[in-house]
């Protein structure tokens, strides 16, 4: 289901002003948050997304913050609503997991207040 779509941990692609406005104003862990605030968040994390492969729009959004040692926390995963339901929260996250991987990190922690379908069917980030 996400054929035609992309995921890319380049931060120069992200489209800062289209995740400033899903997470203040569609999210409920970020609402309000200024965009100062947001870009030093971004500034000071891994971020990645998920791209359509004909328009390059982004259509989803997450940031690791991380020791790059032995723990990272994923945060601020936002799927845009136009394409929820087609595996897309599913690629973003097998792609920051595969990017963590050469670290070999012992925990990467995702914590929501909402049960989402985003791990794979032994319970782990797909």
């Amino acid at each position: 289901m996400t054929n035609g779509y992309f995921f890319s941990a380049d931060a120069e692609k992200l489209d800062r002003p289209r995740i400033h406005q899903w997470l203040s104003e569609q999210s409920y862990w970020a609402k309000g948050r200024s965009r100062e605030k947001q870009d030093a968040a971004i500034e000071g994390s891994r971020n990645y997304g998920v791209y359509d492969s004909r328009t390059d729009q982004q259509v989803a959004y997450a940031r690791v913050v991380t020791d790059g040692v032995t723990f990272a926390w994923l945060c601020d995963v936002f799927v845009s609503a136009q394409v929820r339901g087609l595996g897309i929260g599913k690629m973003l996250t097998a792609g920051v997991v595969e990017d963590l991987e050469p670290l070999e990190l012992k925990r990467i922690l995702l914590s929501t207040a909402t049960r989402t379908s985003c791990t794979g069917s032994t319970g782990s980030p797909t």
